[in-house]
């Protein structure tokens, strides 16, 4: 008898495989197989290159390994297939450059002995009759067992959600239809909050992330787009050099031109002394004996979580569609670094809970890896508050910075100055002290000018008498 129980599963699940690859193949003359979309490996990729293929054709396919590295608009990532089978053919090579999503790049088949098959493999030859009904429209036998997962679950509120995530381990897990559904559109699972059982990804999930990511729903056809106005002719004898624009570097541009037309943003700037930070900063370097290296930056971003805290109102996201402003009650500061091939802003996930060490150590890890493309997803996207600090240039003494939506403030650092202060008791009447510019943008559909003067008050508490970020 237990042995006919272990045995059940095994079986229905192939009759599932079976029917669902009848279904993708209906049309074709091919083995049964599935076509392999350029993945959305971030909420705002519209395009990605290929930098690496991890797999060649033969290949032995599992669950959570990444068959490819993928440029994306934000850094070079893992591309992690999430089923068994083996790779058939290989549509776009390594090298190839702004395929939309949802764009076939390759083909997995469930059985090693099909992959000779598709040598001379190409994507028109199995296009759907007119007649064919789409998959996600389809309803095969796995509906059976999808009907019940997919059913909308009682929506969690918006902080169990968070706190839920995905299921332990390396692996993905989702039903049949939603992975279905993932496949056809180009959709990288691990980008998807599950909402079933233990964070089971159910179809639900797949189509409410595809609601909010038009790029990806829509198969990478908005990436084709109309051609720009050709640019006016170099006059005579002009010398110039064309840089290709990257996908990381259009992204940049979109989102800022985004946020900058459609933030009601302004600007609260304080000269801030940093004179017994910069003392204290000595004082624990000399005492680390070279474990560790504090650095102003690292101080600043303990002194915001500290203010943040103080005045949630700047800690905040505008999440319009919801029809909410949601106040983090966690700080996570996103810290701008500059990259060979733009910027990124890895995060320092609840910084307010951390030291000066970890802050430091993290912070110096992240900035290693985005300068060569090699951060995570959640290692970039997200965030509840972000610093920019241009202080390494002496001649920045001041500067203004671009609100990263749906984030409502950002700080911008400049170079520390010494400056002439009035000091009735000094020999002179004055002495010098260390300052900086920290000037703050903010949302002010989110923060009230009134609210942001709070913040930068409690900023400059702490960076002035920066003990109470120890305490």
């Amino acid at each position: 008898m237990s042995s006919f129980i272990r045995t059940v599963p095994r079986i229905r699940s192939a009759v599932l495989r079976s029917a669902r690859l009848q279904l993708r193949t209906y049309a074709s003359s091919y083995p049964p197989h599935t076509v392999i979309g350029m993945p959305a490996l971030s909420p705002t990729m519209t395009q990605g290159n290929i930098a690496v293929w991890n797999k060649q054709v033969g290949d032995k396919l599992e669950p959570g390994e990444a068959i490819a590295e993928i440029e994306t608009d934000k850094a070079q990532m893992d591309f992690e297939f999430q089923e068994d089978g083996f790779l058939a053919k290989i549509l776009e090579p390594a090298g190839a450059k702004d395929l939309p999503v949802g764009k076939p790049i390759a083909v997995y088949v469930e059985e090693e002995g099909d992959v000779a098959a598709f040598k001379d493999f190409k994507v028109e030859e199995t296009a759907p009759a007119k007649s064919e009904k789409p998959v996600a429209d389809a309803k095969p036998a796995e509906d059976n067992k999808s009907a019940k997962d997919d059913k909308p679950a009682k929506k969690p509120s918006a902080s169990k959600q968070a706190a839920s995530g995905k299921p332990a381990g390396d692996r993905i897990f989702a039903s049949p239809l939603a992975k279905n559904i993932a496949l056809q559109h180009g959709v990288a699972l691990k980008s998807v909050t599950g909402t079933g059982p233990h964070g089971r990804i159910t179809k639900s999930d797949v189509e409410e992330f595809l609601s909010k990511s038009p790029a990806a729903s829509a198969g990478g056809s908005a990436a084709a787009g109309t051609a720009a106005a050709a640019a006016a002719p170099a006059g005579p004898g002009a010398q110039y050099e064309d840089i290709p624009i990257s996908n990381m570097r259009k992204i940049i541009g979109d989102r800022l031109l985004e946020s900058t037309s459609g933030t009601p943003a302004y600007i609260v700037s304080s000269q801030i002394s940093v004179s017994k930070l910069l003392k204290l900063r000595q004082s624990l370097n000399a005492s680390g004996k070279d474990q560790y290296k504090l650095s102003v930056n690292d101080m600043l971003i303990k002194a915001v979580t500290v203010a943040a805290q103080r005045v949630p109102d700047a800690n905040a996201y505008w999440l319009a569609n919801e029809g909410v402003i949601r106040k983090f009650k966690n700080v996570d500061v996103s810290v701008a670094v500059a990259t060979p091939n733009g910027l990124l802003t890895p995060i320092v996930k609840n910084a307010h809970a951390k030291g000066l060490v970890s802050i430091s150590s993290e912070i110096k890890e992240l900035g290693k890896r985005a300068k060569i493309n090699k951060l995570k997803p959640e290692e970039f996207q997200g965030g509840t508050i972000c610093i920019s600090n241009l202080g390494m240039n002496n001649a920045v003494s001041m500067f203004t910075s671009i609100i990263n939506p749906p984030q409502s403030t950002i700080l911008a650092i400049g170079t520390v100055q010494r400056v002439p202060v009035e000091d009735a008791g000094a020999e002179y009447g004055f002495i010098f002290e260390d300052k900086i510019n920290i000037t703050g943008t903010f949302d002010h559909r989110t923060i009230d000018g009134a609210r942001a003067g709070d913040f930068m008050r409690e900023l400059k508490k702490v960076v002035e008498n920066p003990l109470e970020m120890l305490l």
